[in-house]
């Protein structure tokens, strides 16, 4: 019987994939927070109209970069959520991908909505679904 990966294993795989994003995005992160938790939260998931933790694999919370002023006030924190429960649950149900490639590409999405890409703009360029 094998174990699933805990959430320092997925910590470890977050890192990897996000130190091997071109360094012209990494340098546009800046602050960003990457996270990893079991899955989201109630409230999160009731704001998103979610009744199915397993529907979110990541979320981007923050104001995209295309959005920030320095005329805001304090700015807030910008965070990438990565559900580790989500993301085991798909990677599991599709068996055609490796689990890195799975982390990479929700942590690509997500990062892309820091940079101010809609979800048609990333599927223009990444057809994940296909």
């Amino acid at each position: 019987m094998s174990v699933a990966p805990s959430i320092a294993d997925m910590e470890n795989l977050v890192e990897r994939a996000f130190l091997a994003l071109p360094d012209a995005v990494r340098a546009h992160c800046g602050t960003l927070i990457l996270r990893i938790e079991e899955e989201a939260d109630a409230g999160t998931l009731a704001g998103m109209g979610i009744e199915n933790p397993y529907e979110l694999t990541g979320m981007y919370d923050g104001v995209p970069l295309t959005e920030k002023s320095v005329a805001d006030p304090v700015p807030r924190t910008d965070v990438v959520w990565l559900y580790r429960r989500a993301i085991l649950w798909e990677w599991v149900e599709r068996g055609d991908v490796t689990l890195e490639e799975l982390i990479t590409h929700v942590l690509i999405h997500e990062v892309a909505h820091h940079l101010g890409w809609s979800d048609d703009d990333i599927a223009a360029v990444d057809r994940w679904w296909e």
